[in-house]
């Protein structure tokens, strides 16, 4: 007796009988006020920091090229409507380091109709007076005539010293590169006139101009393909996305019916899947024995945007097939080990699947959820690239020889009037980013911050309405003596009215705790980003361990969160007490959460595996043209890893939607059952809610605790 006190005294006292108690209560208030006013308060001020964005923001400044003037090259309505790329006057000048701390190519640009296709200089062009109109269009705007000596035309910048062939790209000309049979040209040529009267020069000096200019870009371009294969293989994708949705609710309607079934095939094809997987990496590691290049080592080869280099290396399929076998090995262990446990989690799976039969409407629920969390992270991203854009044009003193006033600000138009001028005549001022120097650009990171942890908050609201909302849902099917009479109508749309209706400040508090968590943790890898090249080793280690700990702390959050909305959706109390009475009656039965709500969660998790990977597995063979009956229908790709990754991630959000109301109904019958065999008195008048034979099973689990 002195034990179960002592046990229970920890651990707070079991729920009482209560005759009364007919499911999710009817009379309850508003809880955490506080909260709920916060916020209101804080979606107000977020609206308010979108719309400052959204005055001052301009998204032309991440899609149009600027020149030194600030103007955008193509922009409709604007005096270089008509002049799309963007041209440097020396891109060899490029090659600066100023390039990489300023991302600004420090020479004159303009925009121009359409690029050069032909050597020429300034100064063969004023002695032999030819090519007059078409060297004109690389000048400067209002340059009309050559009445100024080639020395004051060049010392003024109004025109560039030469021109070379160059190719649009992304907006840019850049020197029209080649290579043939190993030398490098550029045009026919491999050598060309800098047009300042020096000797010959080689084309490699413009290839590391070109390098250095493109430094910013090369990302650009690899987003431009991945778009293009977007484009050309949408539709595909979808069909991929429908097959994913089909199969997600054959499974789910089928665990309705043939719960026991249904597992089991589950965990035979998720075996079987991973078994194929090891034997065709097996293979592919076989066929390229012997083939010219398949030894090379990934260290060797670094990073390839094109994931077909690497699918060409022994080395690669080695790795593949290696993991799969420890994640066979590791399934295959688990459920030796758990198979006892497994038949027990198959009858939780089988009452929820009666919860859901009940409740059909949950089905397509998570798609209310989807929908409101994509509107978070839209407005979000939107907010995100306006106050991004939100700054204005800044100029900068750039020279070609050494100058006390380079890398200062300056004014283009009084540039001309000061001192630096006199002091460095080559300087120029040219635009060099966009910034600003007013109160609202210098706390546009603070907006920024804001932007993201709002958005946290508002993702993590919205998902923890749509578990409060199934919680109630299920709960009122589990606590009804006749089901469905003593059901709600639309026990759905009850349970979310309940819970905007009083709970909103509840929600808002647990997603509040959670970001935080979450801003923490970003900024923890942010820091983490900052220090790789630091030396010290032990702020690196006092990282690493925040890291560690905070991401614990999240998924404790995250669990407790998910156990006080199952509370609060049943009993209408506040999230403090919620959390503290799930958290002491889960303690109160620890090994029946150890040893069973978590195999229930491993076997739905191994759901969403075989639907990912079935659809994976039909995507990567469709879109490596290994399909011989759709083959020519097969788009024509840059990188065919960009659909197949795009297939498996919606896959997974697609099959986790589906499964997630069965891990909210398994979790919100399993902590009513709790309950239940604390209220219940062991009277026949008092039956348990729970059916016989799951009843049975769930009993058949040994508690630490002492008996009542």
């Amino acid at each position: 007796m002195g034990d179960q006190e002592n046990y229970y005294g920890k651990h707070g006292e079991p729920k009482k009988y209560d005759p009364n108690f007919k499911g999710p209560i009817q009379n309850r208030g508003c809880t955490d006020i506080l909260c709920c006013i916060l916020i209101v308060l804080g979606i107000i001020a977020y609206v308010a920091v979108g719309i400052v964005a959204w005055t001052y923001g301009d998204p032309r400044k991440v899609i149009y090229p600027t020149d030194s003037k600030g103007q955008f090259c193509g922009q409709v309505g604007t005096p270089n409507e008509k002049k799309p790329f963007l041209f440097y006057f020396n891109i060899m000048k490029c090659a600066s380091p100023l390039v990489l701390l300023q991302f600004q190519c420090p020479t004159t640009q303009i925009c121009v109709e359409k690029c050069p296709d032909r050597f020429l200089t300034y100064l063969s062009v004023a002695a032999t007076q030819q090519n007059f109109d078409y060297y004109k269009q690389f000048c400067r705007d209002g340059f009309h005539n050559f009445t100024k000596s080639p020395v004051e035309v060049l010392r003024d910048r109004d025109c560039p010293a030469m021109i070379t062939p160059s190719k649009p790209f992304t907006r840019r000309c850049f020197p029209a590169i080649k290579t043939q049979k190993g030398v490098v040209m550029v045009g026919n040529s491999t050598t060309f006139d800098d047009g300042r009267g020096d000797k010959q020069r080689n084309v490699t000096d413009l290839v590391e101009g070109a390098k250095k200019a493109n430094v910013v870009l090369e990302a650009r371009q690899v987003a431009m393909k991945i778009f293009e294969d977007y484009t050309v293989s949408w539709y595909w994708i979808i069909i991929g996305l429908i097959i994913a949705m089909v199969v997600s609710l054959i499974f789910v309607v089928l665990l309705r019916f043939l719960a026991g079934i249904m597992v089991w095939v589950m965990i035979v094809l998720v075996i079987a899947v991973m078994g194929y997987g090891i034997f065709h990496c097996y293979m592919e590691y076989a066929r390229l024995k012997g083939e010219a290049g398949s030894d090379v080592t990934l260290k060797d080869i670094g990073f390839q945007t094109d994931i077909r280099v690497y699918l060409h290396l022994r080395q690669t399929w080695l790795a593949f097939m290696i993991i799969l076998c420890i994640l066979e090995v590791i399934v295959i262990l688990l459920l030796i080990f758990l198979r006892k446990r497994i038949m027990i989690a198959i009858a939780l799976i089988r009452e929820a699947s009666r919860a859901v039969g009940y409740v059909m409407s949950s089905l397509v629920f998570p798609l209310f959820t989807f929908l409101l969390v994509c509107l978070c992270i839209a407005y979000w991203a939107i907010t995100a690239v306006f106050l991004s854009t939100s700054n204005e044009a800044v100029y900068k003193v750039f020279n070609e020889t050494q100058c006390d006033f380079s890398g200062n600000t300056c004014n283009p138009e009084t540039f001309n009037t000061t001192n630096v001028t006199r002091l460095c005549p080559d300087a120029t001022c040219q635009f060099a980013f966009y910034g600003g120097e007013t109160y609202y650009h210098k706390y546009l990171i603070i907006f920024q911050i804001y932007n993201a942890f709002m958005f946290l908050w508002l993702a993590n609201f919205v998902i923890a309405l749509g578990q409060v909302t199934l919680a109630g849902a299920f709960a009122s099917y589990y606590w009804a003596f006749k089901k469905p009479d003593d059901m709600p109508a639309f026990p759905i749309f009850s349970s979310l009215g309940r819970a905007l209706r009083y709970h909103t400040g509840s929600l808002a508090f647990g997603s509040l705790i959670l970001a935080i968590v979450q801003m923490i943790r970003i900024l923890l890898e942010y820091l983490d980003h900052k220090l790789k090249g630091a030396d010290n080793k032990c702020a690196r280690f006092l990282l690493c361990c925040l890291k560690c700990c905070f991401w614990c702390l999240e998924k404790f959050i995250k669990f407790l969160n998910r156990n006080a909305y199952i509370m609060i959706a049943i009993y209408g109390t506040n999230f403090c007490t919620s959390a503290r009475n799930a958290f002491f009656l889960l303690m109160r039965n620890i090994v029946r959460v150890a040893v069973l709500d978590k195999v229930t969660d491993f076997l739905l998790f191994l759901g969403k595996l075989l639907v990912v990977g079935c659809v994976g597995i039909l995507a990567f063979f469709f879109f490596t043209r290994r399909i011989q009956i759709v083959q020519d229908t097969t788009p024509t790709l840059n990188y065919y890893w960009v659909p197949i990754l795009t297939v498996i991630l919606g896959s997974y959000l697609i099959a986790h939607g589906f499964f997630s109301v069965y891990g909210m109904c398994v979790d919100t019958l399993f902590l009513c059952f709790l309950e239940d065999l604390e209220r219940n008195d062991g009277s026949t008048e008092r039956p348990f809610f729970m059916s016989a034979n799951l009843q049975k099973l769930l009993n058949k689990t040994n508690q630490t605790k002492p008996d009542k």
